[in-house]
């Protein structure tokens, strides 16, 4: 696989996935597929599987021939062209909509997740209420219904936690901060709260807090972040390179370069060492939950 020196395989990725899926929809084999757009079964590989940029016109003719609606086409077009990118920052409402989020194709995809969070419950976590005021709160122009849309769609992602199939391992650290900080009022943290602990008791999630008086951690420098990690192929090599997540106020940051994934994960290891334990951690939520049920 050829890429630029500092290309990210990102959106490549994720391109392939949606196109994988649509073809899927359309109920046609790679084979038929290849047929119908005339290229070999070996270049329908090779996009499917993120190891090729795309031409736009090349994913229009694809979504042509998958009947995908005309949004839908519009938004792939511009997820190929930055399948070309040097590097991968992509900002809400430029070229990919928001409703086309690539870390929600990740996240699904992922087989372990490891995510310190500083001030927010992360959204795999989230309740309705906690949610809610939260988007509200990023988007005040937005109408109710928009709003409602985009808590459904945060809510929505969290059944990968329960699903039947390989639900992914996923461990979080959250800073004390996180359930320190009233959210929409008593009501809504206390029963955030009381959700994070029901959640922890989940086989493949493990919760943990970093308190105040652990002081000074890579976690504090690092700010949040996520790390994906993917299955492993049969031959026991990753399925797709790790991916760490960097959540901005006006963009996000996909890194996947060795040397930053390992920067990462010395950042969470050390955050996870310095956190309290599963019990205790799980005390504490439980007690600050009670300080707001008492508000």
């Amino acid at each position: 696989m050829t890429e630029g020196p500092t290309g990210s395989t990102v959106p490549r990725r994720q391109l392939g996935r949606y196109l994988r899926d649509l073809r899927n929809q359309a109920r046609l084999t790679v084979r038929a597929a290849a047929r119908k757009l005339e290229w070999s079964e070996a270049k329908m590989w090779r996009i499917e599987t993120g190891q090729t940029s795309l031409r736009s016109l090349d994913v229009e003719a694809m979504c042509k021939v998958y009947g995908a609606p005309a949004g839908l086409t519009e938004a792939l077009m511009g997820l190929a062209k930055e399948t070309k990118a040097r590097g991968w920052w992509h900002a809400y409402g430029d070229v990919i909509p928001e409703w086309l989020d690539l870390f929600i194709g990740l996240e699904e995809a992922a087989s372990q997740i490891a995510w310190f969070e500083s001030d927010l419950v992360p959204g795999l976590l989230q309740t309705d209420d906690y949610a809610r005021t939260i988007i509200r709160a990023d988007n005040p122009d937005e109408d109710d219904e928009e709003i409602e849309r985009r808590v459904h769609v945060r809510i929505a992602r969290q059944v990968l936690l329960t699903r039947v199939t390989e639900p992914p391992e996923l461990n979080v650290v959250l800073n004390e901060a996180v359930l320190r900080r009233p959210v929409g009022g008593n009501h809504v943290m206390a029963a955030q709260l009381t959700h994070l602990v029901e959640v922890g008791e989940l086989p493949n999630v493990s919760i943990k807090v970093v308190p105040f008086s652990a002081g000074l951690h890579l976690g504090v420098m690092s700010g949040p972040f996520v790390i994906l990690r993917f299955p492993l192929n049969g031959d026991g090599a990753e399925s797709e390179p790790p991916t760490v997540y960097v959540d901005g106020y006006t963009g996000a940051l996909y890194l996947e370069k060795p040397n930053e994934v390992e920067r990462y994960g010395a950042a969470f290891e050390n955050v996870w060492a310095t956190a309290l334990d599963e019990d205790e951690s799980k005390r504490l939520i439980c007690e600050v939950a009670g300080s707001y049920g008492q508000g």
